[in-house]
């Protein structure tokens, strides 16, 4: 079993505790379901009451029953224990990849794998360079060609002026 981050308290919505949460999972109708238990920093939280909003997961979570209590949260990352066996060959762990060295296809160096950003449509590498502002790759197959765990590399075929962005 490993623990994997699936979501990020954002901030609280309306009077009644509930909290709009950062979406970092593949699979967030499975991973964001009333009686799901997260564990966090503070502790676990259990969802009593899960419900979509512009296509985010608003939770409301037992022992927060306002705002107030809800605002403590903010930036909280939410974790669950996931097999190692249920992800496919496709499938990598945020904290798999961070830390890991990007470099092009002919071994130019571009960085460092900083953290992974999930959105709608893919995650995206932001890569840590220095002396410029991050790179933001996306995470498709199209421009990440390769990643070899034992070498610590991940090789990427990027379109012109995708670093300049």
């Amino acid at each position: 079993m490993a623990e994997v981050v699936v979501g990020r308290i954002v901030r609280p919505h309306g009077l009644r505790g509930e909290l709009i949460v950062e979406v970092r999972t593949d699979d967030p109708e499975a991973r964001f379901q009333p009686g799901v238990v997260y564990a966090t920093k503070n502790g676990p939280l259990k969802a009593l009451t899960v419900r979509w909003h512009q296509g985010r997961p608003m939770v409301g979570f037992d022992g927060v029953p306002g705002r107030t209590e809800a605002e403590l949260l903010r930036g909280v990352l939410l974790s669950v224990d996931v097999d190692e066996d249920d992800l496919g060959d496709d499938e990598f762990r945020d904290d798999d990849l961070e830390g890991l060295a990007v470099v092009e296809a002919d071994g130019t160096a571009i960085g460092t794998v900083a953290r992974i950003e999930h959105g709608a449509g893919h995650e995206t590498l932001v890569v840590r360079r220095q002396g410029t502002h991050p790179a933001r790759i996306p995470f498709v197959a199209e421009m990440v060609t390769e990643i070899d765990f034992e070498a610590e590399v991940i090789t990427v075929d990027l379109p012109p002026g995708l670093l300049e962005l």
